[in-house]
Parts: C-alpha cells; structure tokens; sequence
C-alpha cells in the first residue's frame, strides 16, 4: 500500500530523446521551513512556489492544527499567520505527518519547548523510523517523550513547561536532526548551540536569520558550530521558493542516460550544502552546464541545462560529500548503471534509515535488473554496464519511497526492457508532477494494472 491510497503500478519503457524544459517544483525542505518559521512568527508570512507535495501539505495542516491561520491561495501561492515563538496552542487531535521525516522531526523540535502535548503519527513507512535521534537531543530541554519500542512512532511528545538551553553535538550528518534542535531553541532562554563535525544543508540557518533570529556559524576545530540565542520576535517574510534540486535530479539524470537528450532545469536551488549530486555528475564526464547563474532570497539559483552523455565513467564519491547529496544517491546509483566501471559510494549509512532502507532497495532492484552492485553497513558499488547494456526488465518495490520508485523509473526510460515499480503512488509526496512532466519531456511512463 501507498501512504495515501491503493498500490499505483507503474511501468517506465526506453523512450526517444528527451527534450524541452522541466519546470520542477519547489524545494520541499524549504518550503518545510517556511510554514514552521512563518507559523513562529508575528504577522503574516506569504510564501510563493510552495511544494504541494503530500509531504509539505500535511506540514500545513499540522501548523494549523498548532493554532497558526494558513491559507492557500493557489498557484502555489501561501500565506500563514503565525502565533510567535512560544505561542503553539495544544492540537486538538493527532498530527498526521504522512511520510514525511523532516516534517515531523522539524515539528517534534518547534513545539518541544512549549508547555503542550502533542501525538504524532505517519504512514506505514514513517511509523518504523526511528525517531530517538530527535527525541534524546530534545529531551535535554526538558521534553518527553514516548512512543512505540525502539522511539517509533505513533509517539507522543510532552513540551518542557520550563526550557533550558542546550549545546549538543550532532552524532551524525543530519540537518533534521540540527534542525530541530534549533527549532527547540527558538523557545529557550539563553543561548542554544548545536556542533555538526560535517556540514548538512543549512536552509534552517539561512531561514532563521532571515526571519530576524539571532544566529552564528563558525568553523572551529571541534567542527561547525552553530550558536542560537533563544526567544526572539520572529519577523515574518516574504518567501519564494527555489526549485528543489532533489527533484530536479530525475529529469537531469535521465536526460544523461536517454540518447539524444537535450533538457533544461530552470530556477534550481544550487545551496553548496544541496548541490553534491551535480558536482558528481560532472565529475563522471556528464554534459550538465549552470546558465543564468544567480541570487534569490538569499540561495545560489542557476538553470541546469543536461545534454546525453554517453562517456559516463564510474568514479569514487568522496565520502565527505555525502550530506550533501544524501537524497540522491538512488538515482546517482541508476546513472551509475549506465556508465563504464564501478562508481563507489561511501559513508552513506543514512541511506539505510531514510524512507526505506535506499541501499537495500536499490541494490536489489538493480541486481533485478542485471546490474551488479556489492553493499554493506555504510557503502555500495555499483559496476556499470554502459550505454545500451543495462537489460531492465524486472517489478522493483519502492518500499513505500518516492525516491525509490521515481529512480527505478528513470532507469527503464534507456533500458534493454521495460522497468516496472510496484507502487509509484508514494511519488506524490515531494513530486506530484512527476508524470506529466516526464511525459511532456518525451519519456514513457504509465501507470499498470500488471
């Protein structure tokens, strides 16, 4: 089952040269942060390009649910009336985040440090991650928790009536977790800093500062460490979102991949802690070049134009990159497919605690489909077959993951055989118009009752 509905089948067959431009969605993780920082501050925030994905519309209905006013006025355009720092009212009922990981990791930290109790829950996929990675941090302010066995949701949350402030060191590379540490920081006295040894993306730094919070980041010895002063007057902004790089991943890639292929990705987020992907890909021998390169609300924006690259070579990602990459690597492991040689992919155990365990899916998928692939704890190494040598022909699962299922796909769109995915109806939460954009592109992808 999908998270919202019946299983939708999906198959993806070799396609004609894909061309045209892309117009991708908005940045899912800041369109995230731009209900939750607008429903933190005083006044109203109008947000446009908003990702109306399932994930970013569960978001706003929990900050409404939290007592903020948000109302969409179409097209993409938002606003929300938010209630300041400390001004969450109790939610009546349970808060559904669906399968979103951020969204309710960010919402566990925002309301962490309020005097109120919250319930949250999920989908299937959701309901078996582990949440005591934002749990224990939080619980440092005084928050409890508790929830199923192993810090699985459903999970109920009871907010620090007193809040202290924290220093805390992030254990591993993950801005949700950051993220909400320093959303929990919003609401406590004094100052509340957090250490990261790697940098993970840094929207919620950029955004925090931009609605008037008091924050600093320095590189010292001991890493990243970030320093946030607690209860400000959040002033609302008007926001417009980039186009998510995350989703602008599929068509590049498959324009890489698909013969002939000739795309153009306009208005995509280039944040250096986002943009590890195309850095890689360039660094295979891809035919990706940035054109109108430019700033827009404070974050790096250029237009990716891929052309098909039929010299793709197989590389060692340094490990370093992964952070900012980390939702990537599914479909980087389908162009790896097609290029000559292994690309190997290292300090990525994220990957195996994320909507499904990515690794595991994908290497399974990809064995199916007669690429050889070599896994453990934290790496993978996917052995190329090169252009017109990648047989296909297999049912993936996705595993309830939409990046999964949107990866699989790409790669039936040059494969020997047609690729099918068992449920591509998880593909709506960060990418709802995945297939009529991939089909105006040139791309063949249906939806199968087989």
């Amino acid at each position: 089952m999908s998270g919202h509905g019946a299983p939708i089948p999906m198959i993806s067959t070799a396609c004609g040269a894909l061309s045209g431009v892309a117009e991708v969605p908005g940045d899912k993780s800041i369109s995230h942060r731009s209900l939750i920082l607008g429903a933190m501050s005083v006044g109203e925030t109008t947000i446009e390009g908003l990702l109306e994905g399932q994930d970013v519309l569960d978001t706003a209905r929990a900050m409404r649910a939290f007592g903020a006013e948000v109302t969409d006025h179409g097209g993409g355009r938002w606003s929300v009336h938010g209630v300041g720092v400390g001004g969450f009212a109790e939610p009546d009922g349970v808060i559904d985040c669906g399968n979103s990981g951020t969204g309710v990791r960010l919402i566990m930290g925002a309301m962490a440090t309020s005097p109120i109790v919250a319930t949250f829950t999920g989908d299937a996929s959701l309901n078996g991650r582990p949440m005591a990675r934002v749990t224990d941090p939080l619980a440092l302010f005084g928050c409890e928790a508790v929830g199923r066995a192993g810090g699985r949701l459903p999970m109920t949350l009871m907010g620090a009536a007193a809040p202290v402030p924290v220093r805390y060191t992030v254990p591993v590379p993950s801005a949700q977790v950051k993220s909400a540490v320093l959303l929990a920081g919003l609401n406590a006295p004094g100052q509340t800093v957090v250490i990261e040894a790697e940098a993970t993306r840094d929207h919620t730094e950029r955004m925090l500062a931009g609605f008037g919070a008091q924050i600093t980041v320095e590189d010292t010895d001991e890493g990243r460490v970030i320093t946030l002063t607690g209860r400000p007057e959040l002033k609302p902004q008007h926001i417009e979102v980039p186009r998510d790089p995350s989703s602008a991943a599929f068509p590049v890639c498959a324009a890489l991949i698909v013969p002939g292929s000739d795309v153009l990705v306009p208005g995509i987020g280039l944040n250096p802690t986002r943009a590890g992907l195309f850095t890689t890909l360039r660094e295979m021998g891809a035919d990706l070049s940035y054109e109108n390169e430019r700033t827009e609300g404070g974050e790096p924006v250029a237009d990716l134009r891929a052309r098909y690259s039929p010299g793709l070579k197989g590389i060692e990602v340094p490990p370093e990159r992964a952070a900012s990459m980390i939702d990537e690597y599914p479909v980087l492991s389908v162009v790896a497919s097609y290029a000559q040689g292994q690309t190997v992919m290292r300090g990525v155990k994220e990957l195996r605690v994320k909507e499904s365990d990515r690794i595991d899916a994908m290497a399974t998928g990809l064995r199916a489909n007669g690429i050889t692939v070599e896994d453990g704890p934290d790496w993978w190494i996917v052995t190329g077959a090169g252009h017109g040598n990648v047989p296909g022909g297999a049912v993936c699962a996705s595993h309830l993951d939409h990046r999964i299922a949107m990866s699989f796909l790409i790669l039936g769109m040059a494969a020997n055989a047609p690729v099918r995915v068992d449920d591509g109806g998880p593909i709506a939460t960060s990418f709802p118009i995945f297939e009529p954009l991939m089909a105006q592109l040139g791309a063949q992808v249906a939806r199968s009752g087989a």
